[in-house]
């Protein structure tokens, strides 16, 4: 084929309502009744096959952890060893096949992910990770199918975009993914991140071992079962699933490992980094190394910022999907003037929110993720209780009986310097500190220090100036800034996603930056007329 293609410029998905008795929502529903009533088998997909390796483990639903999902096949290290041949047998013919080529078959999984499946990919986000309706929705399929538009248009811009020659020379960027294949390592936490990290790398040439967290495999088999009935070639992405130590052990010392595309916590990010470090004289290239991680995400509130505006963002910011967002609110800034009637309304607000099963239409706020999530809620609130300079203002509490629920709390603090105020924790909890009106500089100082992450931070304020003065104070405190605006909701075409420091290598998924870490480019350059004496002017010759 011939011919200057073009892709359709990218609008974000619509999303739905799941307003009670809607069609959506009665059909999610139906269809979380039907996947509960069984146990499904999950399998590896390597090199167009399904199969069931290593030990399987019980995969259950956070908010009642007496039902059995699924059972999870966990890869040893001869299936690892599967996947990263049956990636490299297909490197060649995956990365000459024509962009626009690639790029269809993820154009045709966007659709797919916003019609055909779309409700499979709600109601497996909401079983097996315990999202309600609504953050399930925004997650899978409106953000996944988001993503594979977005990254298809900025795709085709980088290849449109090539130097301009000389007359007399023909002058060509060949953009080639990179040698050898890309271990993608997706957390359980967005469905739409799980999609996104193998194939970014996937749409730009490169071939993939996929290895998503356990926890959430119950929807990331509907991503690899949608990617199928896209035209996915067989052994251009493999999903591999079990531990992340043993599969990360096996790919990341192998000689064609060229790249890590991971989002998950900075102390796991940390040891790849090291891991990699380990086995750099063995690798045919340097690999790219890529992470998303962790997040202590301020709310920082002005004297003159509208309290209703701030209200809002704290309980969305910090109870939305449990505090499991590495964009959540969990520390707050709030002027001694204002904290008085915020406190008071807060609390009676979270008071309010009905934590619970997912499925329910009035719940807020579900489980946690496991058992060890619980444990690490329930060992900062009983910390942070026997601190004189902290207050709990509601919740504080966690029940397992069932499921893995933790309280959405609130405490309040005089210590801006506490652990609470440093520490991720990845929970439903938000931490208080007001602060004298006269101290705005040196609290956007307090924030700016505190804590080693640097992901996402929101600023309430009707003044411009002291609004300027945030933006320039915490310039390298946030990859992503917003004002008077909740911390988290970053929506592809609007908001690219990534921050610095202790969160990541800020490569802002979703844009051509992040698309661009998985080529590497070689120069071509042809002389139609080429020089045939080899002396100057200059030598009088």
């Amino acid at each position: 084929m011939t011919g200057n293609f073009r892709v359709p410029y990218p609008k974000n998905q619509p999303e739905r309502s799941f307003a009670p008795g809607s069609e959506e929502a009665e059909s999610v529903r139906s269809l979380i009744r039907g996947m509960s009533s069984s146990t499904k088998d999950l399998s590896h997909y390597i090199g167009g096959e399904w199969l069931v390796e290593g030990e399987t483990k019980p995969l259950v639903a956070p908010h009642d952890h007496q039902r059995v999902l699924a059972n999870l096949p966990y890869a040893t290290d001869q299936t690892v060893n599967k996947a990263t041949d049956a990636a490299l047998s297909v490197q060649d013919s995956w990365a000459r096949t024509p962009w626009w080529e690639r790029i269809a078959i993820f154009l045709k999984a966007a659709e797919l992910a916003s019609g055909k499946y779309a409700n499979e990919l709600v109601a497996a986000t909401m079983l097996g990770q315990s999202k309600t309706f609504h953050q399930a929705e925004i997650d899978a399929p409106c953000e996944l199918a988001d993503f594979f538009r977005y990254n298809a248009y900025n795709a085709s811009q980088i290849f449109d975009d090539q130097p301009r020659a000389v007359e007399g020379k023909g002058t060509y960027l060949d953009q080639r993914p990179l040698e050898g294949f890309v271990l993608a390592m997706t957390p359980f936490n967005f469905t739409a991140i799980a999609s996104n990290l193998p194939t970014t790398a996937a749409m730009m040439g490169n071939v993939v071992v996929w290895k998503p967290s356990e926890k959430s495999a119950y929807s990331n088999d509907v991503i690899m079962r949608l990617l199928i009935e896209a035209g996915l070639p067989e052994g251009v992405i493999n999903l591999v699933h079990g531990d992340g130590q043993l599969v990360s052990d096996v790919a990341m010392q192998h000689r064609d490992f060229a790249g890590l595309s991971f989002t998950g916590s900075s102390a796991v990010f940390r040891n790849l980094f090291s891991k990699a470090g380990q086995h750099m004289e063995n690798y045919r290239s340097f690999p790219r190394l890529v992470g998303e991680t962790g997040g202590k995400n301020a709310i920082v509130v002005h004297p003159t910022a509208d309290l209703d505006a701030v209200h809002t963002a704290l309980v969305r910011g910090a109870f939305e999907f449990q505090g499991q967002k590495c964009s959540a609110a969990s520390r707050a800034y709030v002027p001694k003037s204002l904290w008085p009637e915020l406190k008071e309304r807060l609390v009676a607000t979270t008071k309010t929110l009905k934590v619970g099963d997912p499925s329910d239409h009035d719940t807020f706020v579900t489980a946690v993720i496991d058992q060890k999530a619980a444990e690490r809620m329930e060992n900062a609130f009983e910390k942070a209780k026997q601190l004189d300079s902290h207050t709990l203002l509601v919740g504080g509490s966690v029940d397992t009986s069932r499921g893995w629920f933790v309280e959405p709390t609130v405490f309040e603090t005089t210590d801006p310097k506490a652990f609470t105020m440093e520490q991720e924790f990845f929970g439903p909890m938000v931490v208080v500190h007001p602060y004298d009106d006269e101290q705005w500089s040196q609290t956007l100082e307090l924030v700016e220090s505190t804590s080693n992450y640097a992901l996402t931070l929101s600023v309430f304020s009707r003044d411009r100036a002291a609004i300027q003065e945030s933006l320039n104070t915490l310039r390298n405190a946030a990859g992503m800034m917003y004002i008077n605006e909740k911390p988290t909701g970053a929506m592809m075409g609007q908001v690219n996603f990534g921050g610095g420091r202790g969160s990541g290598t800020n490569d802002k998924t979703g844009s051509r930056l992040s698309l661009q870490r998985w080529l590497s480019g070689r120069f071509i350059q042809e002389t139609y007329v080429p020089a045939t004496n080899w002396t100057y002017d200059y030598m009088g010759c």
